[in-house]
């Protein structure tokens, strides 16, 4: 599909701006796309700093996964999120104690969280700062609704225990994130010509 025909259809997604001409090609970007957002979100989890009284440090992964997701597109990004999630599991440092950690919850949740922004994106949900941030905002709220109560039953902590630990420390690094990604997105929609 050229960009042109890309760029007039409804629902597209910024990855779906990169021409392919042909079907194999297709197949080949979207790989590329793939592997790329992969290793992009596998880069931002190693910039990590330790919170001082929580097994769960902040990293740059789940801004890279709502990024992977908003970018890619649903079906794109899951499979993104799944070859990262499955080579941190194959033993790539990529999860903040390894896949048997307390923190492994928040990689499943990253993984749901990267479709649901996709699905949303495709709806137009990463174009303008209002809807932008509301994608981001439910992203970061399903990655805790998984990585909680996954915190909770790993660690052996109570749920308001598992929430003061791997939720409230969080939350203004989220919101710094989500307002990197109210500029980010929309910015790379008027560069590409289409806002």
């Amino acid at each position: 599909m050229s960009t042109a025909a890309a760029t007039s259809r409804p629902g597209t997604v910024l990855a779906d701006l990169l021409p392919a001409t042909t079907a194999g090609r297709a197949r080949v970007r979207d790989a590329a796309l793939v592997c790329g957002g992969a290793a992009l979100t596998g880069l931002a989890a190693r910039i990590s700093v330790p919170v001082p009284g929580s097994p769960v440090p902040v990293t740059g992964q789940t801004f890279a996964a709502l990024l992977v997701g908003a970018s890619l597109g649903a079906g794109r990004g899951f499979l993104s999120l799944a070859l990262y999630t499955l080579a941190g599991m194959a033993g790539m440092p990529w999860f903040a104690g390894g896949a048997g950690s307390a923190s492994f919850g928040y990689v499943l949740g990253m993984l749901l969280a990267a479709t649901v922004v996709g699905a949303l994106a495709r709806r137009g949900g990463d174009r303008g700062l209002l809807r932008t941030a509301g994608t981001m905002v439910l992203g970061s709220a399903i990655v805790y609704a998984v990585g909680v109560p996954y915190l909770a039953v790993a660690a052996h902590l109570s749920l308001g225990e598992a929430v003061a630990a791997g939720l409230v420390p969080f939350l203004i690094g989220d919101a710094v994130k989500a307002a990197l990604a109210m500029g980010a997105l929309p910015a790379a929609w008027k560069l590409a010509g289409r806002e």
